[in-house]
């Protein structure tokens, strides 16, 4: 009887596959280190925490959990259909955002197929492709970006998908609206375009591309959103797209019933009707990346301009040993040597106080090591 190998038995698309590597958590750092009163700031969450309306919302929906929750998410659809003007048929919940660009990428793209999508860039994108058996298509980023024109270049006879994230994980940059149009009108409409809207609230709406309208016009476009960074739901997981009705009706034919459980439907339903929360939310993030870009400016530290809610500051070749020293003194941040940024640090903006521990930190450990 020959013996067992895992190795042999996994699809050859797994087999060298990295796993997601998340933001250090505080009780890591905390059993780690034995540190108490840890900022964390690595993983781009909302620092204000769930909202009251939230809260409360999952306490009415308590005495409920013995029961399945609505494989469909109807009250939840909606919501999003009425919020942003789209048909429920055109609606796909999803498990967090990240469930949302596996659930796209193996509906439509197989091992015959390349995907394209820039470099630097949020990390999912390749780790999908890669576990799928597709080729990655990785276009050189254009000033921490994505270089639309050399995406369009890229496209051949084997291209099947395109991950555009505006704004872009981990490096903050965006794409205007007329630019983003002009690139989606040039994909031919066998390619799907999944545009990745995971921070769009951060964005100003005189800025903010009207992609749930752009959805009507171009039938290959997906938009993804979260609710885990402006509407502070991440340990929830709870996500949804918008597209096309017959790609909706294939996403929703692979997507598992109860990806979505009924504490992150109830949470997500208030998460949509809590306007001021949300504002709040945008205000703390300006006033906070206000603060870190004002360190920045007085330290000589150069930084790539966000329009989310984190910083990505260059450090130098010390990177990872500033990372670790930064641990030592209870501030987690992100190294992001895996982006191909190694000399980058990036900082979600927390409350004044927490980027003030930051700063304060970050400046004693540059006085030490310069």
């Amino acid at each position: 009887m020959s013996e067992f190998n895992a190795q042999q038995l996994a699809n050859l698309g797994i087999r060298n596959l990295s796993p997601y590597q998340a933001g250090k958590p505080i009780e890591e750092l905390e059993r780690e280190l034995g540190i108490k009163n840890i900022v964390k700031l690595a993983s781009n969450e909302n620092p204000l925490g769930i909202s009251a309306r939230v809260q409360q919302a999952l306490q009415d929906q308590i005495q409920g959990l013995a029961r399945y929750p609505d494989a469909n998410g109807f009250y939840l659809k909606s919501k999003i259909a009425d919020k942003f003007s789209v048909q429920l048929n055109q609606i796909t919940l999803g498990n967090g955002s990240n469930d949302i660009l596996e659930l796209i990428a193996r509906t439509y793209v197989n091992d015959q197929h390349e995907v394209i999508y820039s470099q630097h860039a949020f990390v999912v994108y390749p780790l999908v492709t890669q576990a799928i058996g597709a080729k990655g298509v990785a276009v050189p980023a254009k000033n921490y970006g994505h270089d639309l024109n050399g995406m369009l270049s890229a496209i051949t006879a084997r291209t099947k998908m395109i991950f555009i994230a505006n704004p872009n994980n981990p490096t903050g940059t965006f794409l205007s609206s007329a630019e983003l149009y002009q690139f989606i009108k040039q994909v031919p409409q066998h390619i799907v375009v999944v545009l990745d809207e995971a921070y769009s609230e951060y964005v100003s709406a005189d800025e903010r591309a009207p992609s749930m309208t752009w959805v009507a016009e171009f039938s290959n476009l997906i938009v993804s959103r979260t609710f885990s960074k402006a509407y502070g739901l991440a340990g929830l997981r709870a996500g949804f797209a918008v597209s096309h009705p017959s790609i909706a009706d294939y996403l929703n034919r692979l997507r598992q019933p109860f990806n979505m459980n009924s504490l992150s439907l109830c949470a997500a339903i208030a998460a949509l009707d809590d306007d001021d929360y949300l504002a709040q939310s945008v205000k703390i993030n300006q006033q906070g990346m206000a603060q870190l870009i004002d360190f920045c400016t007085k330290q000589g530290l150069n930084y790539i301009p966000s329009w989310g809610n984190f910083l990505t500051i260059e450090v130098g070749p010390q990177a990872a040993l500033i990372y670790q020293k930064l641990l030592h003194a209870g501030v987690i941040v992100r190294p992001i040597g895996a982006y191909e940024l190694p000399n980058h640090l990036r900082v979600s903006v927390g409350l004044a106080h927490e980027n003030q521990v930051f700063i304060d930190a970050m400046q004693d450990i540059l006085e030490a090591t310069r």
